[in-house]
């Protein structure tokens, strides 16, 4: 038992490795090691011999365990030192960027457009998306013979017979948000209502529901000048070079006058620069604020004029992004959100880029 102990204590002393100090557990208290071989010859010993071999045999097994067990947890010791040496990593260092969840273009682009305006001293309002017909035409004075009020064009609220409530819409603009605005605050005021909006039209550029940012600025020397410069500023910001505007005659119910506004872009190949070129392309409707819409609101036009105007969130997002089909917007795809979506860190700011 002693030249067993001497052999294998040195021996597992100058092992260099866990596979080295593996071979020699077996060798030593294997199913066939010497140690256990030894105590399978107990069974012939005479009881006096075993009282004798048996304590002692159970000593040497456990001190050979023990010598086993020490040198493993010495050579996982030697290398991880190893490895800490050799593998250095500044925790200083910027994190990697692993996407954890996808924010939807609809979302990134609706936070761009508020960081923009909010630059400029505009508030954010909202309203209902189930709205009265008052709100939704009568008080942006919409006549009751206009096309836009047609159930061809507007989703209409079911009420049952005899119900002599107003009727209520799906509302087809955030315009309302505006007229309960002003309502609320009185003049000046200068504010944006992006949101959802519902329209029965559906193609490659229309879906049924979606999304609109509005903006209102009310003050008693506001002209066109002002809105135009708005509009310009909103747009090199966003696209992050000088744009220019276009504006055109046209004629909306809710502002006199009214103009629709282009903006500078060439097509080559099919796909459309915004800021270069000589071609122009349509993107939002503006004018100034109709008396009547003021009056409507509780705002005295005698006193007050201001403008407005309203884009879509979902249309200026595909210029932007190279978005071919709005309605992949809202398929579900996560393909689709993989390829076109942001990160969740990607916080649109002035200071830090839109």
């Amino acid at each position: 038992m002693d030249d067993l102990k001497a052999k294998y204590l040195d021996a597992i002393g100058q092992a260099a490795d866990e596979t080295a100090l593996e071979e020699l557990r077996v060798q030593a208290v294997g199913k066939k090691g010497e140690i256990s071989l030894k105590m399978r010859e107990l069974g012939k010993m005479t009881p006096e011999e075993r009282q004798v071999a048996g304590p002692a045999l159970n000593a040497l097994k456990d001190e050979i365990n023990s010598a086993l067990a020490a040198k493993k947890v010495a050579l996982a010791d030697a290398a991880l030192d190893e490895r800490l040496r050799t593998e250095w990593l500044d925790v200083t260092l910027p994190a990697r960027d692993r996407r954890v969840g996808t924010v939807h273009p609809i979302s990134q682009v609706w936070e761009e457009c508020t960081a923009i305006f909010a630059d400029m001293g505009f508030s954010v309002a909202e309203g209902p998306q189930i709205e009265e017909d008052w709100y939704n035409f009568d008080a942006l004075n919409i006549p009751s013979h206009h096309p836009a009020r047609a159930e061809m064009d507007t989703f209409y609220m079911h009420r049952a017979e005899g119900d002599d409530r107003p009727p209520h819409v799906l509302r087809t603009h955030t315009s309302p948000v505006q007229i309960r605005s002003m309502q609320a605050q009185g003049a000046p005021i200068r504010t944006i209502s992006p949101g959802r909006v519902y329209r029965a039209d559906y193609d490659q550029t229309h879906t049924p529901m979606f999304h609109q940012v509005e903006g209102l600025a009310i003050d008693r020397d506001i002209s066109m000048a002002n809105l135009k410069w708005v509009l310009e500023e909103f747009f090199s910001a966003y696209f992050g070079r000088s744009v220019k505007t276009r504006f055109r005659a046209s004629h909306f119910p809710f502002t006199e006058p009214s103009a629709e506004v282009d903006i500078q872009c060439s097509w080559e190949g099919g796909t459309v620069k915004v800021g270069e070129g000589d071609d122009w392309l349509e993107v939002l409707g503006s004018g100034m604020v109709h008396p009547k819409v003021l009056a409507a609101a509780g705002v005295d036009p005698e006193q007050w004029q201001g403008f407005a105007f309203g884009m879509g969130i979902d249309r200026i997002a595909m210029l932007k992004y190279g978005i071919p089909d709005l309605r992949a917007f809202f398929d579900s795809d996560l393909r689709w959100l993989r390829h076109y979506g942001f990160s969740a860190l990607q916080v649109p700011t002035i200071r830090g880029g839109i």
